[in-house]
């Protein structure tokens, strides 16, 4: 079985096929899903799934693209929602300088909270890296991330980034861009990365996998991660999916009820 550790169930180009879309996945082998939730109204239609589906889980955050909107209020609502049966983690959270709504210091500020937050609650967090990796290596460092650890999303960096984020006590989780052709970075630290610290994910609807590319990612497109991932590591796809469960129920804290 598998476990997506991130999808955008939430997202609009979902509106009105959810329940077909998690048949999809289940017929596939995926068994869990974390629902990722980054600004008000993808929050609240997360927490929505999650008391509908049960196997469905919500991580709450602030996405850094958003993060000049985010109000002293919104945190308070980030630590409410922490403390719901089926909030797994905080996030996505992070830097990304591809986008230029939000200014660098804001975002730093804003991803500092909500590292200081999840401290606080005791939960892991899930982390949005766009073309910033040395700053978010950094202030991942510098906040002591590593006492709540969790996931490098879509995971895009070198093996040395990928090293030091493995020292901070954080999983890399890999998706569709790991399939793709050219790909030699991902390629690279999907065999590099120790198994018990790897996990898989689709970032559905988006970065859908050979050879969906293009085309709308779902859930069910988990299984083609783990078959290139596995065959990269010279394992069995029953191994590497196996494996990966174990890594996301435990990094988690959700019981496997199999």
């Amino acid at each position: 079985m598998l476990f997506d550790t991130h999808v955008h169930l939430n997202a609009k180009q979902f509106h009105g096929d959810v329940q077909e879309t998690i048949a999809r996945a289940q017929e596939a082998g995926v068994k869990e899903m974390v629902v990722i939730g980054f600004d008000e109204p993808t929050i609240e239609r997360a927490m929505e799934l999650v008391e509908q589906y049960d196997d469905l889980y919500a991580a709450v955050g602030w996405h850094p693209v958003d993060a000049i909107d985010m109000k002293d209020k919104h945190l308070h609502w980030l630590e409410e929602l922490s403390a719901h049966r089926k909030v797994v983690a905080l996030g996505e959270m992070g830097l990304d300088y591809h986008w230029d709504k939000s200014p660098k210091d804001v975002q730093k500020e804003v991803f500092r909270k909500q590292i200081a937050l999840a401290k606080k609650v005791k939960l892991p967090i899930i982390i949005h890296n766009r073309e910033a990796d040395q700053d978010v290596v950094h202030l991942l460092e510098e906040e002591g991330a590593a006492e709540v650890g969790g996931i490098m999303h879509c995971f895009g960096g070198s093996v040395e980034i990928a090293d030091r984020c493995l020292n901070m006590n954080f999983h890399i989780g890999l998706g569709g861009p790991v399939t793709f052709k050219n790909a030699r970075r991902p390629k690279e630290v999907a065999a590099h990365v120790p198994i018990d610290r790897l996990l898989i994910e689709t970032d559905c609807p988006y970065l859908a996998p050979h050879p969906y590319r293009g085309k709308r990612n779902e859930p069910a497109y988990v299984k083609r991660v783990a078959e290139d991932i596995a065959e990269l590591r010279g394992i069995s796809y029953e191994e590497l999916s196996q494996k990966t469960r174990e890594n996301a129920l435990k990094l988690f804290g959700i019981k496997d009820n199999n």
